[in-house]
């Protein structure tokens, strides 16, 4: 299954704020392609299913076991054994089925899905991954799925803030946290932009969010960054 084609990037004000919390989840529901099949990573990544249209056709795999996962679920709806990976209650969509985790992790291995959407704490501008320990001593490993993810799906997407909460950029020239996996993400979406790697480390900027290209070089100076104009910074 192919992914859509590359979209011109829209004008975008340094006036106007970043995306709020949702809106990067509907600039990637937006950006799955009809008919894909596609996991949905633990944290933000679970909201796009709530972006979802049923005309786009798109099917929700969860990796502890339901391929047709719908958008999460309210009130009433509520299932307490119908949930996610991330132990969040959901709906089901027509037709959906359930299976052995076995199997699950079988279709993620076996490059039966189209797209995984992931968070990160590093992504470097090859498309290095490092997504499940800051390396700190003491902490749990929590990799889950995540390798078998990010290297099984066709295309590896990233959502994520751009900066942690000293400031520092978390898309870098190299990860400096355990990798997830290597060469394997080809787009990041943030909240200051959306970001293409299309495996020659440099990262295309597609559109930009409450933020100038001066502002995203003083964020990213050690990153090689290739404007909508075609500027390189």
């Amino acid at each position: 299954m192919s992914t859509p084609e590359q979209q011109t990037p829209e004008p975008q004000s340094p006036d106007e704020g970043p995306l709020e919390k949702e809106a990067p989840a509907r600039l990637v529901a937006a950006d799955i392609a009809p008919g894909s099949y596609v996991n949905l990573g633990i944290g933000q990544p679970t909201t796009v299913a709530d972006h979802l249209g049923p005309e786009q056709g798109v099917t929700l795999h969860t990796e502890n076991g339901m391929l047709g996962m719908g958008r999460a679920a309210h009130g009433e709806e509520v299932d307490e054994d119908l949930i996610n990976a991330g132990k969040i209650p959901v709906t089901e969509t027509p037709g959906a089925s359930y299976f052995h985790h076995a199997d699950s992790f079988a279709m993620m291995r076996g490059g039966h899905l189209d797209v995984c959407v992931l968070g990160a704490y590093q992504v470097s501008a090859g498309g290095d991954l490092a997504n499940w320990s800051t390396g700190k001593p003491g902490a749990i490993p929590a990799v889950g799925g995540a390798m078998d993810l990010a290297i099984g799906a066709k295309s590896t997407w990233v959502m994520m803030r751009l900066l942690t909460r000293d400031g520092t950029a978390k898309i870098v020239p190299e990860c400096t946290f355990p990798l997830t996996g290597v060469g394997c993400v080809s787009r990041v979406y943030t909240d200051l932009g959306v970001f293409l790697l299309e495996g020659d480390g440099k990262v295309r900027v597609r559109q930009m969010h409450g933020i100038d290209e001066s502002g995203l070089r003083e964020l990213m100076p050690e990153v090689p960054l290739v404007f909508p104009d075609g500027e390189a910074a």
